[in-house]
């Protein structure tokens, strides 16, 4: 064929066909949400776990659960000083457990949401909350119970503790 009468596709014209891909996608992206929206329409909503207190089954309300605790048991602390330290020892997963550390190598590993040892856990455990180190309020009050006795408050804690 002569190139004169080749057909030549344009730069725009890629450029549009890219944009239409794209937005195809998106179309197929939103058709999951809008079924969903749709089904939570017709009643087949699902209602979010809660604790036995109430609380939601989460971070959010074990934080606010072992605070309410705290507060009966005049244990200081924050809201922002616990998830602080939570985020920073097990990236808020309850059944974290450190395997190589100090601890680890004595035989006592770090466990639970604020990454508590064993006697720390039943030295400075609260009233009212399971005695399983991996129950994250229980973790939470014990070690939020600890922090108060050796640095004033979990407010205070920056670092391993």
């Amino acid at each position: 064929m002569p190139a004169a009468t080749q057909y030549r596709r344009t730069r725009n014209n890629r450029i549009v066909r890219a944009l239409a891909a794209v937005g195809t996608g998106a179309a197929v992206l939103a058709l999951p949400l809008i079924g969903a929206t749709s089904a939570s329409a017709a009643g087949t909503t699902t209602t979010a776990a809660t604790t036995t207190a109430g609380y939601p089954n989460n971070l959010d309300g074990w934080i606010r659960e072992s605070l309410a605790i705290m507060a009966e048991k005049r244990i200081p602390g924050t809201y922002n000083g616990i998830y602080r330290n939570i985020i920073r020892e097990s990236s808020g997963n309850p059944m974290a457990i450190n395997l190589w550390d100090s601890n680890a190598a004595k035989g006592i590993p770090s466990k639970g949401l604020l990454q508590v040892i064993d006697p720390t856990f039943n030295a400075y455990h609260v009233a009212g909350t399971s005695f399983n180190i991996y129950d994250p309020v229980a973790n939470i009050t014990a070690a939020c119970n600890y922090a108060a006795a050796r640095y004033g408050s979990i407010d205070n804690v920056f670092g391993a503790y």
